[in-house]
């Protein structure tokens, strides 16, 4: 963890009233300097870019493939993140220099200007490095903008703070009363914003098991308020307020869970071997990243021998089948995401973060249902995700639960999705027809049940969709 990296929460968003105030202390910056000055956030998210007029820099030959692939993509990946911050900018309190590194795409050499506010860094000022380049009386300069830029930074980062505790008490209030009171506090906080639409998203398991690594609200448009929540008995999830343009339009939310998944993943596009497979510092636009310190970023940049920071490790939640099921489970593909329905207010969401969190179950017990799950379209998880853990868990289904029995239950599952018929099911199951009825009468003598009568038809169904919801199937939502 960088030191003072997490004093301040990760929801800071750049308000439409200060975004002329960063833009024109870039310009300040990039007129003290003689170069076009970026600002980056600490998840090295665009915020301001300085123009300035030298031919020089807007050469496309001038450009490296790190920053040319920021401009066109705006993305960062966490590796080309994690390269830099190698050099020690998230601990640095002036100035650093690095290094041109071809092998890496680093043609041309950078300037960092950590953004710093009461020893916590909020952000960055970038520019390329040029011969002979700013002198160290311009750079003092420089820097002492940088801290009224911090300033503005910390207040947007503490009004962020404010919404994650009160979008999370809203959502885990226990009482009628209690959750009336988040609700009056969580729109005071929200301004004019709080009288438009809004739906909820939820993506789980969030890959990390520190609270505090939650990204930014300003990597998702129209995202309002984000927080993270306990997930099962040791993982936690991520949960994002979405304002919508209306009330029955969802695009906001699921263009919010996309990019929330490539965050929680750490996706990143195919690179050219020795060089940062994404866009990266100084490159005029970025996209999301890791919090700092994240975990994932894998190791250190093919070709480059500076240590990265953030070692890989699994993605928590992760398993194998369910037992006898043979189907990807909690976290076998990594997170996923839920979202809600659309709705009218502020009022509703305790309503809607159950539907989110119960369309992110559903897409990690059933992966075809995903990665981004509408609770409008989750068809029978709708009741099973509403039912308590002991109640999905029906006993007619156990016997198809061991291993020695997987094939029968996945058998089972299949000719009941194909409503009966013999032999669409045969043909995905890749089996004969008398192959199939064979198995169908083990499963009968197994269950008691009879596959000819429709109750027990449904209850079978119901039972083997609802192993995949059990403790040994996925995880849900604590509380």
């Amino acid at each position: 963890m960088y030191e003072g990296a997490r004093a301040v929460g990760d929801n800071a968003r750049v308000t439409p009233e200060h975004r002329g105030d960063y833009q024109e202390l870039v310009d300040e910056i990039s007129e003290l300097l003689g170069a076009p000055a970026t600002l980056e956030n600490r998840d090295f998210e665009l915020i301001a870019f300085g123009a300035y007029d030298s031919e020089g820099d807007l050469d496309p030959s001038a450009l490296d493939p790190v920053r040319t692939r920021s401009i066109l993509t705006r993305r960062s990946t966490a590796a080309v993140r994690a390269w830099f911050e190698g050099f020690g900018i998230t601990r640095a309190t002036g100035p650093v220099r690095i290094p041109p590194t071809p092998e890496a795409g680093v043609y041309r050499g950078r300037i960092c200007l950590p953004v710093r506010h009461r020893g916590v860094v909020h952000g960055y000022v970038w520019l390329l490095d040029d011969d002979p380049g700013p002198s160290e009386r311009q750079l003092s300069a420089a820097m002492a903008v940088t801290a009224r830029i911090g300033a503005l930074l910390a207040d947007e980062a503490q009004h962020g703070a404010d919404l994650s505790r009160e979008l999370r008490a809203v959502l885990t209030a226990e009482r009628d009363w209690q959750r009336d009171m988040a609700v009056a506090e969580l729109r005071t906080a929200l301004g004019p914003r709080a009288d438009a639409p809004h739906t909820v998203v939820c993506v789980a398991p969030w890959p990390s098991a520190d609270p505090d690594d939650a990204p930014s609200v300003r990597t998702m448009p129209g995202a309002a308020a984000l927080c993270t929540l306990p997930w099962g008995a040791t993982d936690q999830c991520v949960a994002v307020l979405v304002r919508l343009r209306s009330a029955d339009v969802l695009t906001p939310a699921t263009t919010a869970a996309n990019r929330l998944l490539e965050r929680a993943r750490g996706t990143t596009a195919p690179g050219t071997p020795g060089r940062p497979a994404g866009g990266g510092p100084g490159g005029g636009t970025t996209g999301p990243a890791p919090a700092s310190g994240a975990r994932g970023a894998g190791g250190p940049v093919a070709g480059v021998g500076t240590p990265v920071a953030g070692a890989g490790r699994p993605v928590a939640g992760a398993g194998g089948p369910v037992a006898g099921m043979g189907r990807p489970v909690a976290g076998a593909g990594g997170p996923v995401a839920g979202v809600a329905t659309a709705g009218a207010g502020l009022a509703g969401l305790g309503a809607a973060w159950r539907e989110a969190s119960a369309a992110a179950r559903a897409a990690l017990a059933e992966p075809r249902l995903g990665p981004v799950a509408e609770w409008a379209a989750i068809g029978p998880f709708r009741l099973l995700t509403a039912l308590p853990a002991e109640v999905a868990r029906d006993p007619v289904v156990q016997t198809l639960l061991v291993p020695a029995h997987r094939e029968l239950a996945r058998t089972a599952e299949v000719y009941l999705d194909c409503a009966g018929q013999a032999a669409r099911a045969a043909a995905e199951l890749g089996i004969h027809r008398q192959t199939l009825y064979y198995r169908l009468s083990r499963i009968e003598k197994l269950t008691g049940l009879d596959l000819d009568d429709g109750e027990d038809r449904l209850l079978l169904h119901m039972a083997l969709k609802g192993a995949r919801l059990s403790p040994g199937g996925t995880t849900g939502p604590s509380g």
